[in-house]
Formats: C-alpha cells, structure tokens, sequence
C-alpha cells in the first residue's frame, strides 16, 4: 500500500533561503502515544535560518533532505489509540521537538507529535496568528520569569525588541511589573511603546555607555555581549537567546565560570504546562501575537529570507491552508 502523500517545505543541501522549495513527501503514520496535527499554520525562527545554512551542521547532519520549522498551529485529525486528553477537532500548538525539526519539520501539511508537547490554542486569537507564539512565548517566559527571575519594579532592557522573541519579552516584562527599556530599529519605536515598552531607544544611535544599569539584560541579538553584561547591576542577571558567533558562545560559557553577573542561556523546548500557560496569558490579554507576514508555503525561501534581511516586526508565518 502506498504512503499517503502531504506538501511540505524540503530542502536537499544546505545554503542561502534558495534551497528551500516545496515538494510532496509521505504523511506521517501516528503510533498509538501521539496524536496527528493538520497544521494551519507554521512561523519561521532563527534556529530555522541557522539550521537551513549548515551553520549547526554537526548538530543537524548531513543526512538529506531535510525539513523546517519548530512551532505550529491546526487542528487534530487522528489520535492514538493510547491519547486520552485530545479530541478530533481539537485546536492546539506546540513546538516540534529537536530531533523532528530538521526531518519532516513544521512547515508541512500534518505533523504527528506526543500529547506532551501540545496543548489547546487560547480562545481569543486564530490559528494563523497563535501560529507565531508557541516558541517565542515559550522562549520569554522561560528566560524572564524562570531564568532571570524578573520582578515587579526591577528594570529590564530588552535588545533586538522587535523581532519574534523580543516583541513577546517586553510583554511579559510589563507582565511581570518591570520598567521597560526596548532597544531597537527606529521605525518600530512607536509600536513597541504600544506593545507597553516604558522608554524606546534606537538601537544605531545608542551605545551601551549611553544607558543605565539593569538589573535585568535579555540579549536576542548575541553580539556584543560584554558591552551589555557591564550594564548589569550588582545582582543583575543577563539571559541570551543568540549567539551568531563562535566567540560569542565562548563568552556565555566563561561568564557562567567568571564573575557573579553570569550570563544565561537555554534552548526552549516548552512542554504541555508552559504552552498552557502561554495560553492563558493570551487569553487574559496580557500576550498577543506579533506577525510580520504570512506567506503560502511555496513562498517558504521567501519567509526565510525576509528574517534573515531582517528590518521587520514579529514573526513570518507560512499558511499551509493556502495553495493558491
């Protein structure tokens, strides 16, 4: 009998977005502990980037082709017979675990994934917008509220606030009672003020020496971490998200060793309690999402190339209910 068949993003050597297209692959077959997602939609993420060019290729391989993509949005259509807390008809996210990014990925039709790492959508936003949080929101909420401990009345500076995770961290800043400082393209000032940022600074007129002392540093950029970290106040902390450079990861393992004001970093891979409560952050109107655009999946190198040129705000989010 054959495979059934599904669209999803590929790509068959590593490279610029170009080597991205979409093509038709065999739909995955669900085991009796997973549930299968008809996704409606699919955002793009640094990670992705990273992974498409072969900059993490000792972590991804060489095994070809490959997929894209972490976090979804859709609807479940098949669950395993062992599945007791999802329905058919269900409306969840999640966020694909490591070893399925560079497989099949997110930018695909169907995804079959544990219960674990799912859970509903909030009720107030669409699939196509909840789309653009589960790995972002997830990202935010673990490197202020869990990693930097953020409190009420502590200052906060956010770089790159813009982007995916950034737009979500001062959200969660303001959440979490901090004064909000977000560093970023002078274009977007006025929009991250209304995102709830208490001071806006544009990032190519202000040098760290320029600013006051935090006690809370959230770097999505990863240069010029030793700038930043002398902003730290005595008990301040500092949590990265990105380091585009070898050095830059050097300098995040040695300041866990040297010093009191250490710098911290993680990869988020956000189980069913953290996507919960994600979701009732939305669904209290404390988070809402921030996308960017919205591309058909054939567009996905378009998605891609549009992070990496970067000068947006939010996310890039692939439709996969479009085929026009």
């Amino acid at each position: 009998m054959k495979n059934e068949q599904m669209r999803a993003a590929q790509y068959t050597n590593y490279g610029s977005p170009n080597v991205l297209f979409e093509d038709s692959i065999s739909k995955p077959v669900i085991e009796s502990g997973e549930v299968l997602i008809r996704v409606h939609g699919s955002s793009v993420n640094s990670m992705d980037t990273l992974f498409r060019s072969g900059k993490l290729k000792l972590l991804t391989g060489n095994q070809f082709p490959k997929g894209t993509g972490a976090d979804f949005s859709g609807e479940v259509v098949e669950v395993g017979s062992n599945v007791k807390s999802y329905q058919l008809g269900d409306k969840v996210w999640g966020v694909l675990p490591m070893n399925l990014r560079s497989q099949i990925g997110s930018a695909a039709e169907y995804v079959a994934i544990s219960p674990e790492k799912i859970s509903k959508t909030p009720t107030k936003i669409d699939l196509i917008q909840a789309a653009a949080l589960p790995g972002v929101g997830a990202t935010a909420i673990i490197a202020l509220k869990y990693q930097a401990k953020l409190r009420r009345g502590e200052n906060l500076l956010v770089r790159g606030a813009s982007g995916g995770v950034g737009s979500i961290a001062i959200q969660i800043g303001k959440m979490l009672g901090a004064h909000v400082t977000a560093l970023a393209n002078e274009e977007h000032l006025t929009f991250l003020q209304e995102l709830g940022a208490d001071e806006v600074l544009d990032y190519k007129k202000t040098y760290p020496t320029d600013l006051k002392k935090f006690d809370v540093v959230m770097d999505t950029v990863g240069t010029d971490l030793k700038h930043y970290r002398r902003l730290l106040t005595k008990n301040g902390r500092m949590v990265t998200i990105g380091f585009p450079s070898f050095s830059s990861f050097i300098y995040i393992l040695a300041s866990t060793t040297f010093g009191s004001r250490r710098v911290r970093t993680f990869s988020a891979n956000p189980k069913n309690e953290l996507l919960k409560e994600l979701a009732f952050y939305v669904d209290s109107n404390k988070v809402r999402p921030v996308v960017d655009s919205i591309y058909r999946l054939s567009d996905v190198a378009k998605a891609h190339h549009s992070l990496e040129t970067g000068g947006g705000r939010g996310k890039r989010i692939i439709n996969l209910l479009d085929k026009k």
